[in-house]
């Protein structure tokens, strides 16, 4: 009976332990980014958060109506996308007079994008520390089987998009939250 006692006590911390790993994991991560992020505005160059990481912080993302002060990485899969909102590698970085393309898990971090109405502001703030200031034009549900993203060459806009809809129980629907900026 000892051992099962035993037993049953170890397996409960070791389920702890790695529900607490995950949560930890999350929380030094974002400080890396952070350290990455504040390396990068220093330096003008590109900083990994850590020796192995395949992406790197290339803008900030900031909505002061929603609170948000978001790190994006280099790539917009599922390395980048698990720690921040990621920019789109085909699309412009702000300020080159392309569409800046950036996707975010709608359970994390875009999951504040449901708030989000015409006319709210964004401000993208790239490695040169140079700030580019959006306001919303338009937001659409689009089906990505069906209609691809646009992409322009020719005018400065940004586009946030995420997983629709918000509450799904099932991830990977073919549904994407699209929200147009247009710069100011």
């Amino acid at each position: 009976m000892k051992r099962l006692i035993l037993f049953v006590a170890v397996l409960g911390l070791s389920f702890f332990a790695y529900g607490a790993y995950i949560p930890a994991k999350a929380v030094l991560a974002q400080y890396l980014i952070n350290d990455a992020w504040n390396d990068s505005i220093r330096s003008g160059e590109a900083h990994k958060p850590w020796k192995w990481a395949d992406m790197h912080p290339v803008m900030k993302l900031s909505s002061n109506k929603h609170k948000q002060e978001l790190i994006v990485l280099s790539g917009d899969k599922g390395n980048s996308l698990a720690f921040a909102p990621g920019h789109n590698l085909f699309s412009y970085m702000p300020n080159q007079g392309g569409t800046t393309v950036i996707s975010a898990h709608r359970d994390t971090h875009f999951e504040f994008l449901q708030d989000v109405s015409l006319s709210d502001v964004f401000e993208l703030t790239d490695r040169n520390n140079k700030t580019a200031s959006y306001r919303v034009s338009d937001i659409k549900i689009i089906d990505a089987t069906k209609q691809d993203i646009t992409i322009h060459s020719d005018q400065d806009e940004l586009k946030l998009i995420t997983c629709y809809p918000f509450d799904a129980v099932l991830a990977r629907g073919p549904l994407r939250y699209v929200i147009t900026a247009e710069m100011i």
